[in-house]
């Protein structure tokens, strides 16, 4: 015998097939938790915990929160990563035998949610999934629902790979198969953020076959059935709103891998994970919520394409030129409401009047946009327009069907015009004359009964009574008034007109309120056919609202419109669009970049907070800026197209993979250096800081010969180890460039100007002054500075460096013209002069380097 009820037992059996979520179990005006669930759900959202059969010897653990309120709890457990499994009565109670059947009708995850109050405007909500086949290739597969986007990623280049391009994407969750290797979904977790899911059954359902048409690669179609299934079993809904499948052809766009994303801080900001302070926030002058979304694709997924670069270039010249236009455009799409999310609603089922409202007015403004692009006369801009079609006859479908200001719910009435539906007119006729009647009742008993605080009401539990204060009863009529509720001061009556008129009200509203309920379910229908039409739409709005944003920017921030060349680099005057915004008007130093076949690589010194990092990085996006389509903060640039950018830039320990601040520079070093081409660009920043001064010279140097004689890179080098600046010596297409400061009444002055040649002096003692260091320890650390510096000049001074000898050795290997060293240093003098840097990578170097120093400490 169960210890059970049967309700709990039909809850153990539902729990059963949702392990790995929260079920919220429906039981009258409450869902409710039971048993593991209730106790992490009360800590996760701070309510009550309470236990059911108490009496018990093992009383179950429960907490439940309101039907009505329910959706800011599942917000806040989704946003945590919790899924949560809505379980509902699917059968009348009346009807019902024994316990009302019940069953999960969505399962809400943070990959598939769909109300408005738990996304985001401006960003797509992804869900993954990843497949892996026998051949070594990975698939991944990107969903938003809320806008019915779906899009396939094909990665042959291994298992790095695969993390850089799903870290580039804002997933909230990834669709697995439960055979995964533990350490592979481990990393998932830590490097991702992500919540994990499982779906083993990938075999197509043909009801969407439509959406894989165009594709021959049976790897993608299993890889698209994984998360299509997932998506399927979860909603348990239609799914008319998703998009064809495209494929993302990744060699078409610039590699962005995450750690150039998160040190460029190109959609959030390292600190404070926030959009204030990144480049999309500079950017970010778009109108519309779907415009913005866009942006930040594009600025993940800037353009190797000349051609598809210059056309948003001109598109963009063109609302730059066109200020009154473009102003008038920014005011029309202020109108255009979330089309691709208004469209998902549409087919989910969840859309409501005022949506529909909102679609309407939308739809009504592309008349006055089309008007407005054509006052533009470009060509590229008719290109757009063409692309433009709107659907009249749904905007003439909802003019005519839905009232203005329609309530939120769609089963409470008051949603359908008058004359829409010849049925609901009569139903309101008969309800508004039955009102009507009401009114002249109540005139006509106060008049008869001459009691002038007579009144009508009505509430749901009495109907339609005539209320008569105790003080005015001895003037009522006998026999005519039925009693009905007694108050503290007053009566309540009916009679039998009362009685026949308020069976005729109440009908016709129940009838009129379940007709405009269906009415409007019909109307939702309707509109699932204009589904493609409307995302078609959006696409082409959110683009102008882009393009636009890049413009308004461009005149806002007196940006130039770029120019492309093969080889050579030329920015003049060139500026960091985010530090400038936030420094104050004029405060910023532009600099100039200039970058050929002859220097390939740029050796930047000089002091920490002079602007070397700024330098860098101002390169870095101004080159992805203009591969998006936008003007770049320069006076004028003339840009090569790279394929790849690449940055070592900060540093940071990794905790959670337990590495040191100096693993996580060399795994990034090493990245760059294995994965660069001749085509990419390098920004490289303080490399060998995190180690002992000569093992972090030796690995610089390396570092930088290897990327000069092997991989041909446009690199930018920036180090306080002036014993690298003597490699414009031996390496020909290096450049010495320095940040200027100069020294004024003991303080150090930062010019922020970069300038040809070597920094002289390093000014770190100056910069720790500024840091407000205590005096008696900066004047410390100047005597000590005094005596290194005075010891230097008295050691040897003539050197026989080569090419590929580390400069700073001499400081500890006495010249071989000394009669007084030993055979070991000689020995190791000889090897030294063998090794050849060229040919050994940074890693090699770093071993060869120990290698020695444990031989001379013998």
């Amino acid at each position: 015998m169960s210890k059970y009820t049967p309700m709990m037992e039909q809850y153990l059996g539902i729990k059963a097939d949702y392990k790995d979520a929260f079920l919220f179990f429906r039981l009258g005006d409450f869902y409710e938790m039971f048993f593991d669930d209730a106790v992490v759900a009360a800590r996760e959202l701070e309510i009550t915990l309470t236990k059911r059969d108490a009496a018990n010897d093992d009383p179950i653990p429960m907490c439940g929160v309101p039907y009505h309120a329910a959706a800011n709890y599942i917000k806040n457990l989704i946003e945590k990563g919790y899924k949560v499994a809505i379980c509902e009565q699917v059968e009348d109670p009346k009807q019902a035998k024994g316990v009302v059947r019940r069953e999960v009708v969505q399962l809400i995850t943070p990959g598939t949610v769909m109300e408005s109050n738990m996304l985001s405007e401006k960003e797509n909500n992804y869900i993954a999934s990843l497949s892996y086949f026998k051949d070594g290739s990975y698939v991944i597969v990107y969903n938003d629902l809320s806008t019915g986007e779906n899009r396939i990623a094909l990665v042959s280049n291994g298992w790095d790979a695969v993390i850089h391009e799903l870290y580039n994407q804002p997933i909230k969750e990834i669709v697995i198969s439960s055979k995964m290797p533990p350490d592979l979904q481990q990393q998932l977790r830590d490097k991702l953020n992500v919540t994990l899911s499982y779906q083993d059954e990938i075999s197509f359902n043909g009801e969407y076959r439509s959406l894989v048409d165009d594709i021959n690669d049976e790897r993608l179609v299993k890889a698209f059935s994984r998360l299509l299934n997932y998506v399927q079993h979860t909603q348990k809904r239609s799914l008319d709103h998703l998009q064809p499948a495209k494929i993302i052809e990744l060699k078409q766009f610039l590699k962005l891998d995450m750690y150039s994303k998160r040190n460029l801080e190109l959609t959030e900001t390292i600190i404070k994970k926030g959009k204030h302070g990144s480049l999309l926030w500079v950017l970010d002058q778009t109108v519309t919520s779907m415009g913005s979304r866009l942006l930040k694709k594009w600025i993940e997924r800037p353009l190797l394409n000349k051609k598809q670069i210059e056309e948003r270039l001109d598109v963009v010249d063109a609302f730059y030129n066109g200020f009154m236009e473009r102003d008038a455009l920014r005011e029309g799409l202020k109108s255009v409401y979330d089309l691709e999310r208004l469209a998902g609603r549409i087919a989910f089922g969840n859309v409501n009047g005022r949506d529909l409202i909102q679609l309407k007015q939308s739809l009504a403004k592309i008349p006055d946009l089309l008007s407005i692009l054509n006052q533009f006369g470009s060509k590229q801009i008719d290109k757009v327009v063409k692309e433009i079609h709107s659907p009249n006859q749904l905007v003439e479908l909802l003019a005519n069907s839905l009232v203005e200001n329609p309530p939120i719910s769609i089963k409470d009435g008051s949603l359908i015009k008058d004359g829409y539906n010849e049925t609901l007119d009569k139903y309101r006729d008969a309800s508004r004359n039955g009102k009507q009647w009401i009114k002249e009742l109540e005139l006509q008993e106060k008049q008869e009964t001459k009691i002038k605080s007579l009144k009508i009401g009505y509430n749901r539990v009495f109907g339609y009574y005539i209320e008569v204060t105790k003080a005015n009863l001895h003037l009522l009529p006998e026999g005519r008034y039925e009693r009905k509720q007694t108050l503290t001061n007053a009566e309540r009556y009916v009679t039998p007109e009362l009685k026949e008129k308020e069976q005729l009200i109440l009908e016709a509203e129940e009838k009129s309120v379940e007709l405009e309920y269906e009415l409007f379910l019909t109307i939702r229908d309707q509109l699932k056919a204009y589904i493609p039409d409307l995302q078609r739409l959006a696409e082409v709005v959110s683009k102008i609202d882009v393009l636009q944003s890049f413009a308004t920017v461009s005149e806002s921030n007196n940006y130039k419109r770029p120019s492309f060349v093969k080889d050579n680099l030329s920015i003049k005057n060139g500026r960091h669009p985010v530090v400038e915004q936030v420094m104050k008007n004029g405060e910023f130093v532009p600099n100039d970049i200039f970058m050929d076949k002859d220097s390939d690589v740029l050796l930047i010194t000089g002091p920490n907070m002079s602007g070397k990092s700024t330098y860098m990085r101002q390169l870095a996006l101004t080159v992805l800026m203009g591969q998006i389509g936008c003007f770049v903060p320069c006076e004028d640039a003339a840009l090569t197209i790279f394929d790849q950018i690449f940055t070592r830039i900060g540093a940071a320990d990794d905790l959670v993979s337990g590495q040191s601040t100096f693993m996580v520079e060399m795994l990034e070093a090493n990245h760059a250096i294995s994965n660069a081409t001749k085509n990419s660009l390098i920004l490289l920043d303080e490399i060998g800081r995190g180690t002992s001064t000569y093992d972090g010279m030796a690995l610089a140097q390396a570092i930088v010969e290897y990327i000069h004689n092997h991989i041909h890179a446009k690199t930018l080098f920036s180090t306080h180890y002036h014993e690298l600046t003597t490699l414009d010596q031996s390496l020909a297409r290096l450049k010495n460039i320095h940040v200027r400061a100069e020294e004024y009444e003991g303080n150090v002055v930062f010019l922020h100007q970069i300038k040809e040649g070597a920094a002289d002096e390093s000014y770190g003692i100056h910069v720790a002054k500024l840091a407000e260091l205590p005096e008696k320890l900066i004047n410390r650390a100047s005597s000590i500075l005094h005596d290194f510096e005075t010891k230097d000049e008295k050691k040897n001074e003539v050197h026989e460096d080569s090419a590929n000898q580390l400069s700073f050795f001499a400081e500890e290997v006495p010249s071989t013209r000394t009669k007084t060293v030993d055979r070991t240093h000689e020995s190791i003098i000889v090897e030294l002069k063998k090794i050849n840097l060229f040919d050994m990578t940074p890693l090699d170097a770093m071993n060869e380097l120990s290698r020695l120093q444990k031989k001379l400490r013998k």
